[in-house]
């Protein structure tokens, strides 16, 4: 998507208004930005981060503000229905190049590995 004059002042106001935890993936170089607004948009209480977002949206056009006002969410930020989760970014710095990093889900259902040690066992 390209992105014009008053998009980017919208994105970077939007970016300022919302909280630390949701800054990472409200970025112009991530191609998931608008999608990643639908859930900041719905668990807002801000009205003027609201407005914000609703108006970035009209100006994106092709159906985006149907979009904005059609998904559920849940209280964890994860869409119903589509059956895959919610992707996540974060922004990494190396050598000075920062870039924007999708971040993998932990397993949490990992099988604790025991080990034997002289036969006894070690915790680890």
């Amino acid at each position: 998507m390209n992105f014009n004059k008053q998009m980017i002042d919208l994105v970077r106001e939007i970016r300022r208004r919302v909280p630390s935890d949701d800054k990472p993936g409200i970025k112009l170089a991530n191609p998931e930005l608008l999608n990643e607004l639908i859930p900041v948009y719905q668990m807002s209480t801000d009205t003027v981060t609201k407005t914000l977002i609703k108006e970035l949206f009209q100006v994106a056009g092709d159906g985006w503000p149907d979009r904005l006002l059609s998904k559920s969410v849940d209280v964890n930020g994860d869409q119903y229905g589509n059956g895959e989760p919610k992707k996540k970014y974060i922004t990494k710095t190396y050598r000075g190049q920062t870039e924007l990093v999708e971040v993998k889900p932990m397993m949490e259902d990992k099988p604790q590995v025991q080990r034997i040690y002289r036969g006894q066992l070690v915790t680890s």
